[in-house]
């Protein structure tokens, strides 16, 4: 929200670095098996990247977000060529979390729940339309893509046997976003504290 009252403000702080701790690694796509180390990785299209991004932050348990481009087949792309529609990727968040804390079912069930009735229609979040802002679900493994099934089978049931055009599908080629998108509504002024619950204003 680039009018919020705090947009712009500068803050000092002083911070003391308690532990460095391993995180998942650079090998961020599927690994059926999972992965080692204490934390672990998802992703997911919700439509445009900045409100889901939020959500996320807030969320306890998370330890980390990124938005980028996914599920697309040119290298590299720049917003304006994922904007045309023309590359396959879609808008998307990729979350590192500690399992400890939150389990990968209650990640899936916020990123659904953000997206409400727009699971059931076909590249459409919010007054977002396209290619580049379909919904989905990008597991890293196979316990991950159980878990993705389940909910969807659920939504779908919930919906009277309507179709869930949120895509579930292996997580592939995850490229950052440019650095002006990151945390871009923490930027503006709007809270990510861990259990924030005011409205995301996207």
């Amino acid at each position: 929200d680039a009018n919020h009252e705090l947009a712009g403000t500068a803050y000092k702080a002083d911070v003391r670095l308690d532990a460095v701790e391993d995180g998942p690694g650079q090998d961020l796509a599927y690994a059926p098996g999972g992965t080692d180390g204490r934390y672990r990785v998802a992703t997911f299209g919700l439509g445009c990247f900045w409100g889901g991004e939020l959500a996320y932050q807030r969320l306890p348990g998370v330890v980390s977000t990124e938005v980028g481009y996914t599920q697309g087949a040119k290298e590299d792309p720049t917003y304006e060529e994922v904007s045309s529609g023309t590359t396959g990727h879609t808008e998307a968040v990729r979350v590192v979390y500690d399992p400890d804390e939150v389990t990968y079912g209650e990640l899936v069930e916020l990123g659904l729940s953000r997206l409400g009735q727009d699971v059931y229609e076909l590249n459409k979040v919010g007054n977002d339309r396209g290619t580049q802002y379909r919904s989905g679900v990008y597991y890293h493994d196979d316990e991950q893509r159980e878990a993705a099934e389940r909910s969807v089978e659920r939504l779908r049931k919930d919906g009277g046997g309507r179709e869930v055009m949120t895509e579930v599908k292996e997580a592939t080629v995850f490229y950052p976003a440019e650095e002006y998108h990151q945390q871009y509504l923490l930027k503006g002024g709007q809270s990510a504290r861990k259990g924030e619950t005011e409205g995301i204003r996207c």
